[in-house]
């Protein structure tokens, strides 16, 4: 029967109870040894007010309809009680940052409350994102504030609804209290409204947990969390063996590269693809500075941070996954007496990523049953097409999908000598386009009107195909933005708004069609719609 308070879930705090934790109690910021986690508790806030929850995921961890208005649900939620069936801490963790060595992590503003099992026998952790500072914290206050929050809140639960494997978020707290920030680190910081996410999963655990224990070479804690991992989060492999942490390692590389493949699918770009930011279950994790992809561009990334560099762009997403992965594989060197199983993984990510990525791209654009090389090049070609006619990537395939190829009006014209409107209504600036531009985009049209007719799939068929592929609703920045201006005004009334329909992200919705407009101009450049920092 579900439970109206968290106290009514069953919980079982298996990973303090195995594995070794700090051996100092004391919260202060520090350097730790031959630890997997530190207890810590959250930091209390004076008026915690839910304003976000997650009733698909509440149901799923066993509450009820009425866990939201409990004033314990509140109070547990942003920090500020923590009962005995709780057992807080924060995971020690290194990683890569941009492709450097950071050394010890952590999680420095995050708490895991604990790990709750449902009656179908589902893990689940809950985490407390901005609840305090943590032994890992490093200079920071281990805060966030509500912009941030209702970003991650809101992707968390969006991402889900696309069907992209990641993290949930359960509740998005306010705290009546206020959070100094510089969000672009220009030295003009102000004091903003501060929040807690409840994030949850089956596991936080990163690449970096494992990273930290084989830089400081400690092996034998190491060892024990290869096999814990293996045994929680991956049961189905039997007991911890050298050919159970083989396919191990291969299930970690083959999830990544689904999850990679959905972001390219739903134009998802990260931001910070740092080590101690990859999931060991291929779990989109740690929802920074996002975004989505609007008018195309392989290049873009929404981190003000990566600029210059574009590191975590959009296009190099697939190749950071890979190098992250190989980072991993050399912390694992240690447990692994022969480094071949690790580079079979390596191999199989790629061979995965590839033919998961052809496959999707060709039902992205209705090709299914299609295996001609001819549909092979039209998928090769299209990137460069969307980025020179500077289209909408969400709204081209939502119109691409509607164009007319088997069963043509009376009117068309074969020849295809003007972009057609719907695809034209899916380009941010189609006046400017260039002769170059739309010969390329007429030429592509041609050729995938050609090879549609070939297959003989049906135009409605083939719409029905694509729509559930494609989207029509995401989480464009400025709709986010929209929702944090509301919200740090005392109206959280968009976030539910927002959140109801992300909850059906490929079907048209009466009356909401201005959520699936393209960015308009007056957002192209303005703060939290364009880049963002990492602030939060």
């Amino acid at each position: 029967m579900p439970a109206n308070e968290l106290s009514g879930l069953q919980f079982d705090h298996r990973f303090v109870r195995e594995l070794p934790g700090d051996a100092i109690s004391d919260n202060y910021r520090r350097q730790v040894r031959n630890a997997c986690y530190s207890r810590v508790a959250p930091t209390p806030v004076t008026c915690p007010r839910i304003i976000g929850w997650s009733w698909e995921l509440a149901a799923t961890l066993g509450l009820d309809q009425q866990a939201r208005n409990s004033d314990e649900t509140a109070q547990i939620l942003s920090g500020n009680l923590v009962p005995d069936f709780l057992q807080p801490f924060a995971m020690r963790y290194g990683g890569h940052q941009f492709g450097n060595w950071a050394g010890q992590l952590g999680d420095g503003r995050a708490i895991i409350l604990g790990e709750t099992v449902t009656t179908g026998g589902n893990r689940w952790m809950l985490q407390l994102k901005g609840a305090g500072p943590t032994p890992y914290s490093r200079t920071a206050d281990g805060l966030a504030v509500l912009r941030s929050s209702v970003r991650e809140f809101l992707c968390s639960e969006a991402m889900f609804h696309l069907g992209v494997p990641t993290t949930r978020a359960l509740s998005l707290v306010t705290t009546g209290e206020s959070v100094l920030r510089d969000m672009f680190y220009d030295g003009n910081p102000r004091h903003e409204p501060g929040a807690v996410v409840c994030r949850v999963a089956p596991s936080f655990t990163r690449f970096g947990n494992f990273q930290i224990h084989a830089a400081l070479k400690e092996t034998e804690l190491l060892q024990k969390f290869v096999d814990y991992t293996i045994a929680t989060d991956f049961p189905e492999l039997g007991e911890p063996a050298p050919e159970s942490r083989k396919e191990w390692f291969h299930q970690v590389c083959q999830r990544t590269a689904e999850m990679i493949t959905h972001w390219m699918r739903v134009g998802f770009v990260h931001g910070v693809m740092n080590t101690d930011n990859m999931s060991i279950l291929g779990l989109t994790i740690d929802y920074g500075p996002y975004g989505w992809l609007e008018d195309y561009d392989t290049n873009w990334t929404p981190n003000t941070t990566d600029a210059n560099g574009r590191r975590y762009c959009f296009g190099r997403q697939p190749s950071i996954a890979l190098w992250n992965l190989l980072q991993l594989a050399n912390a694992l060197m240690p447990v692994f007496s022969d480094p071949a199983p690790l580079q079979e993984g390596l191999d199989l990510y790629t061979s995965h990523f590839n033919k998961q990525c052809l496959t999707m791209m060709k039902q992205k654009i209705g090709l299914t049953s299609a295996a001609s090389e001819q549909s092979e090049q039209l998928v090769d070609a299209l990137p460069g097409v969307l980025q020179a006619a500077e289209a909408d990537m969400t709204l081209f395939y939502r119109q691409l999908a509607e164009f007319p190829t088997v069963s043509l009006p009376a009117a068309a014209d074969p020849a295809l000598q003007e972009i057609p409107a719907g695809i034209r209504s899916a380009l941010y600036r189609p006046e400017q386009l260039t002769d170059d531009a739309t010969g390329k985009l007429l030429t592509w049209l041609r050729d995938y009107r050609s090879e549609i007719q070939k297959t003989g799939i049906p135009d409605a068929e083939r719409r029905t195909a694509m729509n559930q592929v494609n989207p029509l609703y995401v989480l464009r920045n400025y709709l986010a933005q929209l929702a944090i201006d509301r919200a740090e005004q005392g109206d959280s009334s968009l976030i539910e708004e927002l959140l109801a329909v992300l909850r059906n992200p490929y079907d048209e919705q009466p009356g909401k069609a201005h959520f699936a407009e393209k960015r308009p101009d007056w957002a192209r450049h303005k703060a939290g719609c364009s880049m963002l920092s990492c602030s939060s």
